[in-house]
């Protein structure tokens, strides 16, 4: 993996996603993220080539692409671990795990994804601000919305990673971009836009400048709007939940056999028919016991 600089002691590892960390001196480092499983033995190796050892892990959220070596650098470098309390909450067990894939069997959870099972040593502050970590000050802004405790971090070099609470201008055709509430992510990037840093760094390979970040957030903002509208554009009469998603994964061509990608499909799906609810866009009746949606100001379904 090539280790890119970005400003003084703040560097990216080039994974699948970015992966900032930050030089303490010594050979230690702080990683913001420590990614995938599959990539364990080759960040290692590259952390080691550097002459790296990571003392700290100051994690965004806990998804599978970014906690998923935590608990390993936790047991083998004695490294400490840092997440928020809704995060904490949701990687400490299997079943706690399933809040985060929703609709995957528990079985398939732990098959895929024991790995994000740990127990943190640090548990980040609820409020922004400074926070000191493995002797050094960061400063801690919350986004919750792609999950319930995500945050953003900005290093002393005034680079902001912004993980997942916005995409990278590569990012922003994502058919179907995942939040756990639509609406908070939305409110959060719009908070992002009060920082004054030097660089932001995107988990989804993506690093930009001050110039470049305001029409980013416009961008990200827009295409979470525009999916909606396409999907609120299908329910062209009472839908379940189950005929709208088809009907979406036939627009956007998600056109799948594997069970466990579809399976995502649908919760991402889901969020969207939510926030369109919430928003007041849908409204939601039932026939037979069963749920349906129909564009608000249809009229009452028969």
């Amino acid at each position: 993996m090539n280790v890119t600089q970005v400003k003084g002691n703040t560097w990216v590892i080039e994974a699948s996603q970015l992966i900032p960390l930050y030089q303490l001196g010594g050979g230690r480092c702080i990683l913001l993220d420590t990614g995938l499983l599959e990539e364990r033995e080759e960040l290692e190796e590259t952390l080691l080539s550097h002459g790296l050892t990571p003392a700290g892990v100051l994690c965004s959220h806990a998804h599978v692409d970014h906690c998923a070596n935590n608990g390993y650098f936790q047991g083998k470098y004695g490294t400490k671990i840092a997440l928020t309390g809704p995060e904490a909450g949701m990687c400490s067990t299997i079943l706690t795990l399933k809040c985060y894939f929703l609709t995957l069997p528990p079985g398939m959870v732990e098959r895929e994804s024991a790995c994000m099972v740990h127990t943190p040593d640090v548990i980040l502050p609820p409020a922004d601000g400074p926070f000191s970590f493995c002797g050094t000050d960061f400063q801690i802004v919350h986004t919750p919305g792609h999950s319930s405790g995500h945050i953003c971090t900005v290093t002393p070099d005034n680079v902001c990673y912004t993980a997942d609470a916005l995409l990278s201008a590569q990012q922003l055709e994502a058919k179907l971009p995942y939040s756990l509430s639509h609406r908070e992510a939305i409110s959060s990037r719009e908070k992002l836009r009060g920082l004054d840093c030097a660089a932001y760094v995107m988990a989804h390979r993506g690093i930009c400048g001050p110039s470049e970040f305001q029409s980013l957030i416009d961008a990200n903002q827009a295409l979470v709007r525009r999916r909606a509208e396409e999907i609120l554009a299908l329910v062209d009469r009472p839908m379940t939940a189950s005929q709208i998603g088809e009907a979406a994964c036939v627009y956007y061509q998600l056109l799948t056999r594997r069970p466990r990608r579809a399976l995502r499909f649908e919760r991402n799906i889901r969020f969207f028919l939510e926030y369109l609810t919430d928003g007041g866009a849908l409204v939601m009746d039932c026939q037979n016991g069963v749920p349906r949606y129909l564009r608000a100001g249809a009229g009452e379904s028969p």
